[in-house]
This record gives C-alpha cells, sequence and structure tokens, in this order.
C-alpha cells in the first residue's frame, strides 16, 4: 500500500494544475478568491500556477490580483466569460485547467479530489461540481440542490438515450488539456448561457465526464438574487437542452449583476 501511495504522489507532482479565473471588476471578491486557492494549495507539493483574467475592468480587480505574487494576471479586452477562460487557457501551461470564477471560494480538500479523480481514471477528461451559495439564505439553496437533481436526471436521460451530452457546473469544473485541444478549445460564439453545456457535450465524446456532488465550491448567489431562482432554473434548463440538442443556446442576451465603476 505505501509503494502505491508514494507512485500517486509522484504522479501528482507531474501534473500540473492551471487555475483560471475570469474577472470583470470583481474588486469585492477576487481576493477572497485567490486567497481560498492559496490555501488549499498550503503544504502540498502539487504543481500549480493561478491565472487571473482582467477582463475589461473598470475598478481595482486588477491591482489586486497583482497584488498576489504567486498569481499571473493576462488581459482579454472583449468581454465575455467565454473568451476570459479562452485568453486564460491560451496563458496557462497546465494538464488539467480548472475554470472558476472570480466571486467562488474554494473549500478544504478541493484540490486533492481533482488530483485524486484524474490520477484513479485515466479516461477522465472533464470533472465537475455544484455550487453552494454562501449568501443566500437555506431554503434557497434547498431548491438549488432541487434543481440540481432535476439537472443530474436530465443529464442521465440524454446520455443514456440519446448517448451525448454532459453535466458540468460553469465557474466549478477542470478539463484535460489534450482533451480540450481535441474539441477546439472554448466556443466563444457563446455569450454566457451554455458555455458549460457546450463544452460538456463536445468533451464528452473525447473520453469519461463526471459530476461528483461531493466536490462543491462556495459562490456568490447574486444572480439568483437579482433575476429569481425560478427564471434562473428554468433558463439555465432550456439551453442545457438546447445546447445539446441544436449545438447553440437558446439565450443569446444576459444581465451583467456587475456594475460598471
Amino acid at each position: 500500500m505505501k509503494k502505491h501511495q508514494n507512485h500517486l504522489k509522484i504522479k501528482e507532482k507531474n501534473m500540473k494544475l492551471s487555475f483560471v479565473i475570469p474577472s470583470y471588476n470583481e474588486e469585492k471578491n477576487i481576493g477572497k478568491c485567490l486567497q481560498s486557492i492559496i490555501k488549499d494549495m498550503k503544504n502540498k507539493k502539487y504543481d500549480i500556477e493561478i491565472i487571473v483574467v482582467n477582463n475589461a475592468s473598470t475598478d481595482q480587480t486588477k491591482k489586486i490580483a497583482e497584488s498576489f505574487s504567486s498569481v499571473k494576471v493576462v488581459d482579454e479586452q472583449k468581454k465575455g466569460i467565454v473568451w476570459a477562460r479562452r485568453a486564460g487557457y491560451l496563458a496557462s501551461s497546465g494538464d488539467l485547467i480548472a475554470n472558476v470564477d472570480a466571486d467562488t471560494i474554494l473549500l478544504s480538500g478541493w484540490i486533492d479530489k481533482v488530483y485524486k479523480e484524474f490520477e484513479a481514471d485515466k479516461n477522465l477528461v472533464a470533472f465537475s461540481g455544484p455550487f453552494v451559495y454562501y449568501d443566500l439564505p437555506v431554503w434557497m439553496n434547498f431548491f438549488v440542490k432541487i434543481h440540481y437533481l432535476c439537472g443530474y436526471i436530465l443529464y442521465l436521460f440524454t446520455h443514456y438515450l440519446f448517448n451525448f451530452g454532459a453535466m458540468l457546473q460553469g465557474g466549478n469544473y477542470v478539463v484535460k488539456r489534450s482533451a480540450l485541444e481535441k474539441i477546439g478549445g472554448y466556443n466563444t460564439s457563446i455569450s454566457f448561457y451554455g458555455e458549460d453545456a457546450d463544452i460538456g457535450r463536445r468533451i464528452s465524446k473525447t473520453g469519461h465526464v463526471k459530476f461528483d456532488f461531493k466536490l462543491k465550491i462556495l459562490t456568490s448567489g447574486r444572480r439568483l438574487s437579482e433575476e429569481g431562482i425560478l427564471r434562473m432554473a428554468l433558463r439555465y434548463g432550456i439551453n442545457h437542452i438546447w445546447i445539446n440538442f441544436f449545438k447553440k443556446p437558446f439565450t443569446m442576451k444576459y444581465k451583467d449583476v456587475r456594475k460598471d465603476n
């Protein structure tokens, strides 16, 4: 057993993980996000880089990110989540690309779980988990759990009946670089809704995609509060279906819940 554990540790060192964090006017959140990643990295020998993509911010986002010596900051002036993810991916060098958002907070053990899953399953090309909204009441998080359960059932239905699609949560998913290259990278024709479903649909053809309810990440519920939980659940659900059946999102426009400065 000890020999196997040592072998695993050696392989973990050789697999590099790149965090890519799109950030537009996130001066209130980016510091907490980076601190949580650095905290989870502490006393571990993984090969990890952290990349913040300053996506045309007009506030102090870039300055705050640059104050962290272990963080690389790249600029992407073309606004949009997919353009920012793409810019970070192109600037990264990791074997694994962790797509997290600037308002997310890693829970302890998140990095360990990612390495463990990719080392255990050589065919794993994407790994994801749910959001937990730290600033929403318990009853709203309860309905979010129901939404995830319905989404997982929908995923099982489309995957095993129609043999396509996968379940990924944008802002909490890791993809294997080699698989992302095979599918041509990110689809920049998508503005916001369906970007995760599009990656899941295409990357599932290259290997195994896993959604694990234990890979939780904390995030802000500002969009749910602003637009309403039922409306957002329906919007995400419809766009997931549309991407998988018609290869494009149903909803092209989106509301930016962050204010320009």
